[in-house]
């Protein structure tokens, strides 16, 4: 297939000796389908596989693409399975998996390699293998999957066919993302599914697929009950966890015994974790300075405009690795999320100048914040984003490394959104709370909850689950943070607001 319906398609086929690992793996956990159905077989290599390995079950496939099942009964007959074998062309979002799984007698085994690609993903190609957006079979928690967030192709499959499963003893095999292999762990187990167990084994996705993912076998036993667990393997051929995922809560964690051990850490947060700046058009809106040009944007155009639109801007990969002089700048053109930008050529006609030469670039901005908003729009901007002091951290980076961050030549530093931070109007309350954040008890707590292989790690619902009392109190450092609020409080009023702040540069 042509690479962009390669990508719309998952036409990314599973090798054989994968297929047959995977295969081998399944039927170490006691599986003995009377059938095995995969719903996109592709060409056949894990039909093929699992023939071999579950010689006296029925072997049902389809897929979308004619040219593969014709390949895939070739397989299928050349092994010798066409007496138990049958294929046939089908669109998986068409197909009753209810009703197919009704007329088979006896466990089911489902098994497949489903696209690995998101719907934003496809909607950036204008791709059209889509799901309906409209709630499953009024499973709850799906309609965030099916048409109010981003979510992967291969998660609202396996939902469909654990939900196609949820009256029988039956058993889903698949090769997907280890992140998708958790929210459809995290939503089938909020919203009741009969699943008696769970796995996910790792496999290395570069290797097998050449893609950089994290990536597993996940297996689910249906048809009964269990405990909100998931045993999670470093490999296919491991026969003792690594460790063990689950849920607590409305959260699934990824050390379900370090997080009960540290449980008590975790709360209603003090503070208010904001994220960063988001303007999605760095070549306009971040700036850097290049002497003795002065301010340079990434299309290299010298850039002259008024300083207190300009900010001193520190990025993800600045946290993380300690650069917290900040090395680059960021065209703010509003103070509120949604604030008219108009006003801008009579205050700031500079600015106004600059982002109207790059309009069409901004207007090109793919997200659909945008739409409707006044002109040069950014988000996740407030009063918040000029405090003085801040603590910042990495969203993308597994290491949870706070610093604190205060004016930068007489100028409030801000974040983009790949950032997450706490605003501060004194020095001595960010720094108390810095050592709270970097403190033994804390680390562990957000290493009990983040997925280090997550694209973001550290996420604002994670560290608004910190309970900064809890752990000031486990650290014996209570009686210092009660005082650095109670000093904070004091002198807010002698602390310049942000419309009071002093932009002027020096």
């Amino acid at each position: 297939m042509k690479s962009r319906s390669r990508v719309e398609f998952g036409d990314f086929q599973t090798p054989y000796g994968l297929a047959e690992q995977a295969c081998w793996a399944i039927a170490r956990l006691g599986v003995t389908p009377s059938a095995v159905i995969e719903p996109t077989c592709g060409i056949g290599a894990f039909l093929c596989a699992a023939g071999r390995q579950f010689p006296r079950a029925r072997l049902l496939g389809w897929d979308i693409n004619p040219g593969h099942i014709a390949t895939a009964s070739a397989a299928l007959s050349l092994a010798g399975f066409q007496g138990r074998s049958a294929v046939a062309t089908a669109d998986f979002f068409q197909q009753d998996w209810d009703a197919v799984v009704q007329t088979i007698d006896g466990p089911v085994l489902v098994v497949g390699n489903p696209p690995w690609v998101t719907n934003s993903a496809l909607s950036t190609i204008r791709g059209t293998n889509l799901p309906t957006k409209t709630n499953l079979k009024g499973l709850r928690g799906i309609e965030a999957l099916t048409g109010k967030a981003n979510f992967d192709i291969s998660e609202w499959m396996l939902l469909r066919l654990l939900h196609a499963l949820r009256r029988r003893e039956g058993w889903v095999a698949m090769l997907c993302k280890t992140s998708t292999a958790r929210r459809v762990l995290q939503h089938a187990w909020q919203a009741a599914f009969p699943i008696a167990t769970a796995s996910m084994r790792r496999i290395d996705s570069r290797a097998h697929f050449k893609v950089a993912v994290d990536a597993c076998l996940f297996t689910a036993t249906t048809g009964s009950p269990g405990s909100p667990v998931a045993d999670v393997f470093d490999d296919l051929d491991s026969s003792q966890p690594r460790s063990t995922l689950g849920l607590d809560g409305r959260n699934v964690v990824p050390n379900l015994p370090a997080f009960r051990r540290l449980r008590h850490l975790t709360g209603p947060c003090p503070y208010t974790w904001r994220s960063g700046i988001k303007h999605d058009c760095a070549d306009v809106m971040e700036l850097v300075q290049d002497v003795p040009h002065g301010l340079t944007n990434g299309l290299g155009e010298s850039v002259d405009i008024e300083p207190d639109r300009v900010f001193p801007l520190l990025k993800c990969s600045d946290l993380a690795n300690g650069r917290l002089v900040p090395k680059r700048f960021l065209v703010v053109p509003q103070s509120l999320v949604g604030e008219d930008t108009r006003p801008l050529a009579l205050s700031s006609p500079q600015t106004w100048s600059y982002l109207g030469n790059h309009r069409a670039r901004l207007a090109a901005r793919r997200s659909s914040i945008y739409s409707g908003q006044p002109p040069f729009s950014v988000f996740g901007v407030g009063a918040y984003s000029f405090a003085p002091w801040k603590i910042g951290v990495s969203g993308l980076h597994a290491s949870a490394r706070f610093a604190v961050i205060g004016p930068f030549n007489h100028r409030p530093v801000v974040f983009d959104d790949t950032c997450y931070f706490i605003p501060f109007q004194t020095e001595g309350e960010a720094r108390i709370v810095e050592r709270l954040l970097l403190s033994d008890p804390c680390q562990e707590l957000i290493h009990a909850m983040a997925f280090d292989d997550s694209k973001r790690p550290i996420t604002a619902e994670i560290l608004q689950r910190i309970n900064v009392a809890a752990i000031a109190e486990a650290c014996g450092l209570r009686r210092q943070w009660d005082a650095s609020r109670h000093a904070s409080d004091a002198q807010r009023s002698l602390v310049p607001t942000q419309s009071e702040w002093d932009f002027a540069c020096p």
